[in-house]
């Protein structure tokens, strides 16, 4: 039986994975308690311990504001771990497996980014995650390397929680119309993940060309704006409060975000013939489950 090391098993992609993970063999979960990415060594000593066949490595420094105050830990986690997690898997001959960001791009293109435009990032959010992509290609070995965007879910800190609790608690919100993406459940993204592995595991596979770089995000489009006035009517929260829209300019941050974060899943669906479906139909799954749970 196969054995994967997911490292980031708190996280909302990494809570999902220990799930959608296991018919591909045994899980060997850890998170922050029990590995903590900002000491190589221990990631090594990790690895050696489990001799996995597979890594996952979905843990991160996600706190894309801080980050501009804490550059060395976000570059020892973002940047440094994943390039010991796939020196370590290119030695065993096992597959890892790395997410980065749509922050690696400026969000200056027109059109949807493909795996072949040149990053350009912004903040030192989206400068350490490409640095973990470089360090993850560096290694040699068979990697993927699976670029999402605008990931959320019914637990941790992301969007639609932070939306759901304000749409409660006022009568008005702000929130930017300027910038575009694909909002995308992590259980879709998780779900993906897993399959994309079994294909590239599969003893008929052409690992070479299954190894690489792919965007992996919802179909689809919207701006921060038309998603919380999607979450808004999805929710059926009384009284609605009013959603009113605003340019990134009045919405000061410490960091940089890309006006457009829309990447092209093309690679995805013509390598692995995969699609993680559009971003209404997740958004729609995720709070059905969240009512079910509650």
């Amino acid at each position: 039986m196969r054995t994967i090391l997911l490292a980031g098993k708190n996280g909302q992609v990494g809570w999902e994975l220990q799930r959608t993970l296991l018919p591909l063999g045994k899980v060997v979960a850890l998170g922050h308690q029990e590995l903590d990415l900002s000491r190589p060594d221990a990631i090594r000593e990790a690895v050696r311990g489990i001799k996995p066949d597979v890594i996952v490595n979905a843990a991160a420094y996600t706190n894309v504001d801080r980050a501009e105050q804490e550059p060395e830990l976000a570059q020892a986690v973002n940047g440094a771990a994943p390039g010991v997690f796939a020196e370590e898997a290119e030695a065993l001959g096992a597959w890892m497996v790395h997410y980065s960001t749509d922050y690696v791009f400026d969000g200056g293109k027109q059109d949807a980014y493909e795996e072949g435009d040149a990053p350009n990032p912004q903040s030192v959010y989206g400068k350490t995650k490409l640095a973990g992509e470089e360090s993850v290609r560096a290694a040699g070995g068979k990697h993927l390397v699976l670029r999402a965007s605008w990931v959320y879910g019914g637990r941790g800190h992301n969007f639609l929680l932070t939306m759901l609790r304000l749409m409660r608690e006022r009568k008005e919100i702000r929130v930017v119309d300027d910038q575009l993406g694909a909002p995308t459940w992590c259980r879709s993204l998780a779900e993906t993940t897993a399959q994309i592995l079994a294909m590239a595991c599969h003893p008929d596979a052409n690992e070479r060309d299954a190894s690489g770089l792919y965007h992996v995000t919802a179909a689809g489009s919207v701006s921060w704006h038309g998603f919380a006035a999607a979450i808004l009517a999805a929710s059926g929260i009384t009284p609605p409060p009013a959603l009113l829209a605003i340019p990134s300019s009045e919405y000061p941050t410490p960091a940089t975000r890309p006006k457009n974060s829309i990447l092209s899943c093309e690679k995805l669906s013509r390598t692995f013939g995969l699609s993680a479906g559009d971003w209404r139909e997740g958004l729609r799954l995720c709070l059905e489950e969240m009512r079910s749970t509650a």
